[in-house]
This record gives structure tokens, C-alpha cells and sequence, in this order.
């Protein structure tokens, strides 16, 4: 069985699982390999293997960076609305031979990992709004 290139399996898996754009599976990779480069590196052997929970938390900290504000519109028009896309498209990438994974590894491991809104839109939110939100819940509980 011949191996696959990279943009074959990718095209695949879109074909396959039309739920995500191409470019979130791109997106994805890139964030592994953001994640991986702050991790701390194995003095001898093979790389050290990411889990679900740190994948997690580099996806966010690489899409906060990359995209800033426009995070979560960026996410959501390619389709990843929650964690759970993130680890169905990390299976499809596993499924696929692009991703490895060990035999502890499963989709729930992305299971309420964060809340979209929360992990990308209130870093901006304005500190005045907060307040001004405050205010309102104040005044309706008296």
C-alpha cells in the first residue's frame, strides 16, 4: 500500500468529514507545532507526546495570537465551534496517519475543554464594558 501525501489525506478527510475547512486541519498543525516548540523537549529520544489538554491549550494561546479579536469568527466560519471539533479533526488527522496517538489518547480527552466565547472573545472584551455590565447586574438584583 502506497503512502499518501499530506495534501491527499487532507483532501480526504474534507471530502469525508465536510463539517471543517481545509484550512482549520491547517490551522491545527501549525498549532501542534506551536505547541510542541513550548513544551519542554526530551534530552535524548523521540519528541514527547502532546495530550488532548495541552493540544488544547496551545490552540488557543497560537489562535489568540494569530488572529486576535477575529479568533473566535475565524474559527467558527471554518466550523470548529467548540473543543470537541477540535478533537473530532484531530482524529480525522489521526485516522488519516498525519497525527500519531497512543493507546490513551480518545476523542474525550477534547470533551469540555473550554468555552469558545469565553477562551476567545473575553480576553478582549473591554474592562469598561465589565463594569458597566456590573453596574446593570447590580442594579436588577436590588
Amino acid at each position: 500500500m502506497q503512502k499518501i501525501s499530506y495534501s491527499e489525506a487532507l483532501a480526504q478527510i474534507v471530502h469525508e468529514d465536510p463539517r471543517y475547512d481545509e484550512q482549520a486541519y491547517l490551522f491545527i498543525r501549525e498549532a501542534l507545532d506551536y505547541t510542541i516548540g513550548r513544551l519542554e523537549k526530551p534530552s535524548e529520544g523521540p519528541g514527547r507526546h502532546v495530550s488532548g489538554v495541552e493540544l488544547l491549550e496551545g490552540i488557543r494561546d497560537f489562535a489568540l495570537e494569530q488572529f486576535g479579536p477575529m479568533a473566535f469568527r475565524v474559527l467558527s466560519h471554518w466550523g470548529v465551534l467548540s473543543s470537541e471539533d477540535i478533537g473530532e479533526m484531530v482524529f480525522n488527522l489521526v485516522g488519516k496517519g498525519i497525527l500519531g496517538k497512543t493507546e490513551r489518547d480518545s476523542r474525550d480527552d477534547f470533551a469540555g475543554g473550554y468555552d469558545f466565547t469565553e477562551a476567545f472573545c473575553d480576553p478582549f472584551r473591554s474592562k469598561r464594558l465589565s463594569k458597566k455590565q456590573a453596574t446593570i447586574d447590580s442594579s436588577r438584583s436590588s
